[in-house]
């Protein structure tokens, strides 16, 4: 497993595995075969509500936690945000059933990030997370908090696919020190990913598969990437990728393929940042 340096020092594998959309009576199987597959960054979220299955899955693994690096994600929280932030935390540790995470993440864009900031600043000098960041920040946002900040974000997760590579995103993010992690990187099989014509092709001069290329495609862009399945099989073939390489050609052809859209929604979208915004979790 290859690895990425993020701007603390700490080692973070930059291929994993995410049990987004991932039912909680399905997950400790799914994260118990992915284990037994070899991965060992596993990433989750408050919102997922699959954290317990992922503790327990963690738990009888008998893999000790130092050998995993484990993400979760904290949810938009009420005022005053910088305390709440830590008891949202709390109880994430508590489903997990560990003290600490490897990467704690800001899911969304929206409340008083800037209290949240400070909150998993508190929580990352505290040893509670070893690394800090953000996820769905576009460059503005995360600029912001940059600047207004003590820490810069370790990880902007967002999404990232050949059909919207965030390119120039990714760029800043290099700039600023920020690793860049995707989320969707099967674009959830839209716009016929699985069968995409120039995909296809690039699978079979490696002999590997389109799921198999555009994971090579993300990691030789220094993008952390975490693909979910609840199938051993397909668990198995993602995480075999590091055995050939694209050429420079056939990463250039892949980026023909960019809209420059999201296949998703916009979080600047005022509609859906007025929905994320409201929406509070329940322990």
């Amino acid at each position: 497993m290859q690895t990425v340096t993020l701007n603390n020092g700490v080692e973070m594998p930059i291929l994993g595995f995410g049990v987004y959309q991932i039912p909680p009576e399905e997950t400790e199987r799914a994260v118990t075969d992915a284990l037994a597959a070899g991965y060992r960054l596993l990433d989750t979220a408050a919102a997922y509500r699959n954290e317990e299955a992922v503790g327990r899955a963690i738990r009888n693994s008998g893999i000790p936690h130092e050998e995993l690096f484990v993400t979760t994600k904290l949810w938009v929280q009420d005022t005053p945000a910088e305390e709440n932030t830590g008891r949202a935390l709390d109880t994430s540790l508590r489903k997990l059933g560990l003290d600490h995470v490897d990467l704690y993440l800001m899911h969304q864009p929206y409340g008083d990030v800037h209290g949240q900031w400070r909150g998993m600043e508190a929580l990352h000098r505290e040893g509670r997370a070893k690394a800090i960041g953000v996820s769905n920040f576009y460059p503005d946002r995360l600029v912001d908090l940059i600047v207004n900040n003590e820490i810069t974000p370790a990880v902007n997760q967002i999404e990232v696919h050949p059909f919207f590579q965030r390119v120039a995103d990714q760029e800043l993010m290099r700039e600023h020190g920020v690793q860049a992690e995707s989320w969707g990187g099967f674009a959830e099989g839209r716009n016929n990913l699985f069968t995409n014509p120039l995909l296809s092709e690039t699978g079979r001069q490696h002999g590997k598969s389109v799921a198999q290329v555009v994971l090579r495609w993300l990691v030789q862009r220094g993008i952390v990437t975490i693909p979910k399945s609840v199938r051993p099989e397909r668990m198995a073939e993602n995480i075999d990728v590091f055995d050939f390489e694209l050429t420079d050609d056939q990463m250039a052809s892949i980026a023909t393929l960019d809209t420059g859209a999201s296949l998703f929604f916009d979080h600047r979208d005022p509609e859906m940042a007025g929905r994320l915004g409201k929406w509070r979790l329940s322990d």
